[in-house]
């Protein structure tokens, strides 16, 4: 007898290929059939009308600290997730040095804003390797499996000390000491490196995370630690700028090794080519052996500005921070619909010069009420400053008016990087070979950022709603969220429903699948806050072969394990 038999729903089973009706069964934990009339389960689900696919395999998230206390890892779990890997762009809490926490702390605020104060208060630092950190997240329950790469910010900080954390240059000593601690973590189950080289990512104090100028001959080194442990994916976010200008160093590694480099370019006006020229060149660099991917996401990174976010079009004025000055959200509110007020705060202007921070406070061709449902791809004429030319009123005004709308939580959407004013420049990348599904960033940005949906939302856009331009079939949107992302980290054990596979699956009522706009709660350890989205439309989520969710709601159970890459003794 099964386990547990889901019963004659849509199977899209991560391959690529059509989508067929029948049963799947599952025991001890793994897919025993899939299609056809199933044997008798200790456990029977009527998945008719459903679809039933693999669980999700989200590369790039930052739960390196809510790992720590949170075990349902909310909210990816939330949203079909059942592998994730943290442990991206560099930064992370293994290896440390006893003292030196604070440092790596400092990073994560800075990099991925993350409270320092949810961070000191929520882990407790019970190891100083990386095979140590992996074996105490082995003894924490959780209800989906999570792997990590190894942070090469962390490694530099362990390995040089101030020297590294100031950006010293490394010396053959110190690269040969990074290279054994990388070829370590991966040999104890580590999926990888990762490490920064963009200008974006400062600590708390504003200074470059440790890496950032990294010398080639120290990226040549790391990397070839993960050849010499014969696993694992070198993740790289990067300026595109200075050595990486034209890439050509990684494209060597990755033919030398033998080992996948996935790239998140931050393209600008400093980059060194496009993105078009990033993806010429990885598609010639794999065309001679190289194993190159760009990440890319389902929609563009955005900020999020509310009352309760880290930063809306009046958080800088003066006015606004003296008359709303200990005040409660609640109490905001009610003064900010005073009239009086009103008018004072309207009258008053940022009080900053920074170029970035102004656009994201000023920038109104670029602010849209996200609303109910949430709008990801708005049209140009749904921007608040051409509201506010058809209403005669300033920008201001109706940003303002945005602000207090369902009770003073309505969003300001900014979508970065939104050419023309539509998603069509992500269909191409979507389809293309050389990317790999990314960026939901999971567990960051806390104040200003959600999108750790993007696996619900290539559902609901891509493939069933959007109204402006193509979309993408529903069994080529599920192979790359599960298939291709597990395949790219040698996790050849998920991402498909086959037999003998992971049992990780999701029932959904795809028609009733629906994305709430995102909330602010304070749930983090020292009353931190984050924004979090929730998601109508899972009925069940299965990890290890266990139900974890039912309509939403957590089940109890908790399956997850530690996911070791296939260079290490152990897996989960």
């Amino acid at each position: 007898m099964n386990d547990l038999v889901i019963r004659s729903g849509r199977i899209i089973d991560g391959t690529g290929r059509p989508g067929f009706v029948g049963d799947l069964a599952i025991e001890g934990g793994k897919i025993a059939s899939v299609g056809g009339k199933a044997g008798p389960g200790r456990r029977e689900i009527d998945a008719s009308g459903l679809l039933i696919t693999p669980g999700w395999v989200d590369i790039h998230t930052h739960y390196d600290g809510q790992v720590a206390w949170d075990p349902y890892l909310s909210p990816s779990s939330w949203h079909g997730v059942t592998t994730l890997v943290m442990g991206n762009c560099g930064v992370g809490f293994a290896p440390v040095q006893r003292g030196k926490e604070a440092f790596l702390i400092s990073m994560m605020d800075g990099v991925e804003d993350i409270p320092t104060e949810t961070l000191t208060a929520g882990i407790n630092f019970e190891w100083e390797s990386f095979a140590e950190y992996l074996d105490a997240l082995s003894r924490m329950k959780r209800v989906l499996d999570v792997g990590a790469h190894v942070p090469h910010c962390a490694v530099r900080a362990y390995v040089m000390g101030e020297r590294g954390a100031e950006n010293q240059p490394a010396t053959l000593d110190d690269i040969n000491r990074m290279a054994a601690v990388v070829r370590d973590g991966v040999k104890a189950g580590a999926l990888g490196v990762s490490t920064s080289r963009t200008l974006v990512h400062r600590t708390r104090d504003k200074a470059f995370v440790p890496g950032t100028f990294a010398a080639l001959d120290e990226m040549l080194g790391i990397g070839r630690a993960l050849g010499e442990a014969g696993h694992g994916v070198f993740e790289i976010i990067s300026d595109v700028t200075g050595d990486d200008a034209d890439l050509e160093w990684m494209g060597r590694l990755s033919v030398e090794t033998g080992r996948p480099i996935s790239l998140a370019a931050l393209i600008s006006r400093r980059s060194g080519m496009g993105m078009r020229g990033v993806m010429d060149f990885i598609e010639r660099s794999n065309a001679h052996g190289g194993q190159m991917v760009a990440q890319i996401a389902a929609r563009p990174a955005a900020s999020l500005m509310s009352l309760q976010s880290s930063v809306h079009p009046f958080s800088t004025h003066r006015s606004f921070r003296q008359l709303m000055n200990g005040l409660s959200h609640e109490e905001r509110v009610v003064r900010m619909r005073d009239p009086q007020v009103r008018a004072q705060i309207l009258n008053d202007a940022p009080a900053v010069k920074e170029e970035q921070t102004l656009a994201m406070v000023a920038g109104f061709q670029h602010h849209f009420s996200l609303g109910d449902p949430p709008d990801y791809e708005p049209t140009a004429d749904r921007s608040i400053l051409e509201r506010a030319k058809r209403m005669g009123r300033s920008p201001q005004e109706v940003a303002y008016d945005t602000l207090l709308e369902r009770d003073g939580r309505e969003i300001i959407y900014m979508p970065l990087a939104y050419k023309n004013y539509s998603f069509d420049a992500i269909l191409p990348q979507l389809g293309n070979p050389n990317t790999v599904l990314s960026l939901s960033d999971g567990g960051a940005h806390c104040g200003v950022i959600c999108d750790a949906s993007m696996p619900t939302y290539l559902l609901t856009h891509w493939v069933r709603d959007r109204n402006r331009g193509d979309r993408i079939s529903l069994e080529f949107a599920v192979k790359r969220q599960t298939h291709d992302t597990a395949q790219l980290y040698g996790l050849r054990d998920r991402g498909t429903l086959v037999p003998g596979m992971k049992a990780d699956v999701n029932l959904i009522e795809f028609e009733r699948l629906r994305l709430h706009p995102p909330e602010m709660v304070f749930d983090l350890p020292a009353n931190g806050r984050r924004f979090v989205q929730r998601a109508d439309g899972y009925r069940f989520t299965v990890v290890n072969g266990e139900v974890t969710f039912e309509d939403g709601q957590p089940t109890g159970a908790m399956p997850g394990k530690v996911v070791r890459g296939s260079g290490s003794a152990s897996r989960a």
